[in-house]
């Protein structure tokens, strides 16, 4: 099923949340524990995310420096597709422009239409480590609505190859990217605004938000797309935080506000346990606002961590 129509099927909020692929190496049971922690709440649907390949340094024998590119967490079509077939929830894996060209992701794209995945997101994704701006690949996009555009045509019929005969359509319901306090690299709001709509007139179904931790910011954001002429569902993005030191890597990764409150009492933390105690109960508090500002789903980050998934659901469902 379509998260369009999952969303739009339902007289309350959904709760929907997020999972990384196993790292190199691993096998699944970390990933099906973290499912089966959370199935008995009725999750509509999980995010499964994408990762690029990244270059790596290493230093040989004779002195001499290697480069390798290696993808520390391959596998994001196949554990989509397994989850989906052993559970029965729909799944939304992750396409990226970073590290992909048109050609390798329409292939992508055939394979889970085939394994009738009929749900991505699709996004930019990160620029390399070593890259101080993002480049595209080789015959691939420059930005996530060159890449809704691709999927756009693919739902039409229409493949890179203008000689194939007897085209299916892949009917892909498309999700997007939008971020309450701004893209990092976009030099305003507004101009962050003309783009995400961009994307949505292009064809995208719906917008999943960057983390946020003052619900104003994104019951702000929702004012202003809509002001913008942007009419699609726009979903809460949230993440529990479960680390100490979140306090000051998520402001730096994300490019995001901690309100005060939150910062104050991070601060007070003598360790990570403690820690993971303030954000969950706020993340708790936080959603409890949403669903009751009925909100189409309650998107949640797990990174691999579900016991304090659990209890925001377990709070707020």
């Amino acid at each position: 099923m379509k998260v369009i129509d999952i969303i739009s099927s339902s007289d309350k909020t959904v709760f929907s949340f997020e999972l990384l692929p196993p790292l190199k190496g691993n096998d699944t049971s970390k990933i099906y524990q973290t499912i089966e922690s959370l199935v008995d709440f009725d999750p509509k649907y999980i995010n499964i995310t994408t990762h690029r390949d990244e270059m790596v340094f290493k230093e040989l024998p004779d002195g001499t420096i290697e480069k390798r590119t290696v993808r520390k967490r391959p596998g994001t079509v196949a554990i989509a597709s397994a989850i989906q077939h052993k559970y029965g929830i729909p799944v939304v894996p992750h396409i990226l422009c970073g590290g992909f060209s048109r050609s390798e992701t329409e292939h992508v794209l055939i394979d889970l239409n085939f394994m009738d995945i009929n749900n991505v997101l699709a996004l930019r994704g990160d620029g390399l480590k070593t890259d101080h701006v993002f480049r595209s690949e080789p015959n691939g996009h420059a930005n996530a609505n060159e890449l809704v555009e691709q999927i756009v045509n693919l739902r039409n019929g229409k493949y890179l190859e203008e000689d194939l005969k007897n085209n299916s359509p892949l009917d892909f319901c498309i999700g997007v990217a939008g971020y309450p306090e701004k893209h990092f690299e976009a030099p305003n709001f507004d101009s962050d605004m003309v783009y995400l709509k961009q994307k949505v007139d292009t064809g995208a179904d719906y917008i999943v938000t960057q983390m946020f931790f003052d619900n104003q910011i994104y019951y702000d954001f929702v004012d202003k797309c809509r002001a913008a002429g942007i009419t699609v569902p726009i979903i809460p993005g949230i993440k529990p935080i479960n680390l100490k030191n979140q306090l000051t890597v998520l402001p730096k990764i994300f490019s995001i506000d901690l309100p005060r409150e939150l910062s104050n009492e991070l601060a007070k933390c003598k360790n990570n346990d403690e820690a993971k105690i303030v954000g969950t109960e706020w993340a708790i508090h936080q959603s409890k606002d949403l669903v009751a500002n009925k909100v189409p789903s309650l998107h949640i980050y797990t990174y691999g961590v579900s016991d304090n998934t659990r209890k925001i659901v377990e709070a707020v469902f």
